[in-house]
């Protein structure tokens, strides 16, 4: 299957490009952006999974349904659950531990 490619506004001035393919069970994507480019997690690539077409620059977002439509039964789906799981239970954490910040805060006044 030939690879979809996206042209994305980053933070650069030139777009940067993503590209995904599926060849199988297999969905690879890669973006050139610096942490594309380092192998780290991409916000371009997500967002595109996600089903946004947010920053694409190109004429072709008409085509983001198709790779999202390339997601299910990947272990990159399996590894985006997980991320979405690790990043709610960050944000629920995040509220207990401001909660228990004002909670000493006014244990202190007392």
């Amino acid at each position: 299957m030939e690879p979809i490619r996206f042209l994305v506004q980053g933070s650069a001035e030139a777009p940067y490009e993503v590209a995904f393919r599926k060849a199988g069970g297999n969905l690879s994507a890669h973006c050139t952006c610096p942490a594309g480019e380092n192998g780290q997690y991409c916000k371009h690539r997500f967002r595109i999974l996600d089903g946004s077409t947010e920053g694409i620059v190109s004429e072709n977002g008409e085509q983001v349904p198709t790779v999202v439509a390339w997601l299910p039964g990947t272990d990159v789906a399996a590894a985006m659950k997980t991320v979405i799981a690790a990043e709610l239970e960050f944000e629920r954490a995040k509220k207990v531990v401001t909660s228990a910040k004002k909670d000493l805060a006014a244990a202190m006044r007392s």
